[in-house]
């Protein structure tokens, strides 16, 4: 009880900051994608930067409000929302994170080789690919709706938790592991192209970085093209993002196993989740030159 209004506080200010921050990416990069220079990964960065928002919302806010004993604020149908949203854009950040991350080694990527044969390069079919991500993450929590009510339509002793103000209903154990596996692969899956798109490019720059020690060996004049520094910042987001994630399923599954009675603790698990959504708007803004002007200039 006492600890409350602290863990609010920093819900509040988590949340506060990281919308900011994203609201502020997200129209940067709509601006840029919308001038003469179309690129498409501007067109990924502001779909990554309007996900991370809406988990804020999602997440963040409930969460805030919860820590600062507020009065139950949730019907039925916004507990759906509200839980779904969150659902979904946890695995919109992962596909999309992918999906930028495979964009950039194509991007980067010598012209003969197997990466050139992916067709991702055009705002059309990064449109569809996002356009497949909702509909796949929708698909995969569609069993959440049904099962989520609120406090007050139902007697809480007999339901497991969700919040203060949501409540999960006992499901079957079918339906259980089926969407729990759909939630494992689309992870693995994901995650095993975005390891794998990071790898070649850490590949292409030590490459890069070869020819630089060469050209300057040779007392030639060379500077890094704009596509591998933007390689670079992508890098950096997704280890940032991997960071996050590893470190709020270790702390999740060890909570799960050996703390029973410390919530405070408990609520640990609730900062990683925000912590990238919060985090990743100021790496952009840090290593993308274009946010900051583009911010300036409007």
């Amino acid at each position: 009880m006492v600890l409350d209004p602290v863990k609010g506080t920093v819900f509040l200010c988590l949340t506060g900051l990281g919308t900011m921050g994203n609201s502020l990416v997200f129209v940067s990069y709509i601006r840029m994608f919308q001038s003469t220079e179309k690129k498409p990964i501007h067109l990924i960065l502001a779909h990554l930067t309007l996900t991370n928002i809406i988990m804020l919302l999602s997440k963040g806010m409930p969460k805030t409000i919860e820590a600062f004993n507020f009065g139950n604020f949730l019907n039925d149908t916004s507990c759906k929302v509200v839980v779904y949203l969150a659902r979904v854009s946890r695995g919109l950040s992962i596909c999309t994170s992918s999906l930028l991350t495979v964009v950039q080694a194509i991007t980067i990527s010598p012209r003969h080789s197997m990466w050139q044969r992916l067709n991702l390069k055009t705002p059309q079919h990064i449109l569809s690919s996002l356009l497949c991500l909702w509909i796949l993450n929708s698909l995969v929590s569609m069993n959440l709706p049904y099962y989520i009510k609120s406090v007050n339509s139902m007697n809480i002793t007999q339901f497991k938790k969700v919040g203060n103000y949501c409540y999960f209903l006992p499901e079957s154990w079918i339906t259980r592991w089926i969407f729990l596996t759909l939630m494992v692969l689309r992870d693995a899956v994901f995650q095993g192209a975005m390891g794998g798109a990071s790898g070649y490019m850490v590949f292409l720059l030590h490459k890069h970085h070869q020819n630089i020690l060469y050209l300057l060996n040779s007392k030639l004049l060379y500077r890094t093209p704009p596509e591998l520094r933007a390689a670079q910042s992508v890098l950096f987001l997704m280890v940032c993002f991997l960071f996050f994630y590893w470190a709020d399923c270790f702390i999740s599954l060890y909570f799960t196993f050996s703390i029973e009675n410390y919530s405070t603790v408990l609520y640990v698990p609730e900062f990683l989740t925000l912590g990238y959504a919060v985090l990743s708007p100021f790496m952009l803004i840090h290593r993308d030159g274009h946010v900051i002007k583009c911010c300036h200039t409007h």
